[in-house]
C-alpha cells in the first residue's frame, strides 16, 4: 500500500472539548492537515517526547514502555494510522527485533502510537483514504481579516444552522477555523461541505 508520511505540526488546546487537545499532523507534500483529538496526558507525553532535552523526574507510561521495548531488543519501526471510523482514528505500531528481524504489530490508540513514535524518532504514516476522509487543506487569501469581522464569522459558525449557509460561506468558515486551530469546528464544517458536494455529484 502507498502510505503517506506525516509530520507533527503542533499541539493546541481544543476550543470545543474541555480538557482535550488537538494533535496536528501534516502531509508535507500536499499540505493536507490531519487533526486528532487527544487527552491531556497524551498531549503532555508527546510534547515531552519531542523535547529531547527535558526529562521528567520519574518515567511516564510511554517512557516505561519504551524502555521495556528496548530491553526486549526490539525497535519501533513506524506508526500507521490506517483508518477512521465515526471520527475515531485506528493505528498500528510496527516493531522489529534487533536480533532476528522478527516483526511485531500492535493495535494502539493514535495518541499512544504517536507518543511512542517520537521516543524512537520513528516515521508516522497514513493512507490516502484517511487523508481524504479526515484531512483539511488550508486555503487562505493573502488579504488579512479584521478581528471584528473574524468574531462575527465565529459567532455565525456557532449560532447559525450549517444547512442554511452557502458552500462559499462554509468554505470561508472552514478556512478561518483551521487558521485559528479550532479543529473540532473545522471537521464539522468539512463534513457539511462533503455532504453538499455528494448531493451535487
Amino acid at each position: 500500500m502507498d502510505y503517506k508520511q506525516l509530520i507533527i505540526r503542533g499541539i493546541s488546546y481544543s476550543q470545543t472539548q474541555s480538557g482535550a487537545y488537538a494533535l496536528l499532523l501534516e502531509h508535507e507534500d500536499t499540505g493536507v492537515k490531519l487533526p486528532v483529538v487527544i487527552g491531556n496526558f497524551e498531549a503532555q507525553s508527546i510534547s515531552l517526547g519531542l523535547e529531547k532535552d527535558i526529562h521528567p523526574p520519574r518515567p511516564l507510561t510511554h517512557d516505561l514502555f519504551s524502555q521495556f521495548v528496548r530491553s526486549m531488543q526490539y525497535e519501533l519501526v513506524s506508526v500507521i494510522i490506517y483508518q477512521i471510523i465515526d471520527g475515531v482514528f485506528f493505528s498500528n505500531i510496527n516493531f522489529r527485533s534487533t536480533q532476528n528481524g522478527e516483526e511485531l504489530i500492535l493495535d494502539a490508540r493514535t495518541s499512544d502510537a504517536v507518543a511512542m513514535a517520537v521516543r524512537f524518532d520513528a516515521p508516522i504514516y497514513t493512507t490516502a483514504q484517511v487523508l481524504n476522509e479526515a484531512g483539511i487543506l488550508l486555503e487562505l487569501d493573502e488579504a488579512s481579516t479584521a478581528s471584528s469581522d473574524h468574531q462575527v464569522e465565529q459567532d455565525k459558525a456557532h449560532s447559525t444552522n450549517l444547512q442554511a449557509l452557502t458552500l462559499e460561506e462554509l468554505q470561508s468558515l472552514l478556512d478561518q477555523a483551521v487558521k485559528e486551530e479550532d479543529f473540532d469546528t473545522a471537521l464539522e464544517l468539512q463534513e457539511e461541505i462533503k455532504r453538499r458536494k455528494k448531493k451535487i455529484d
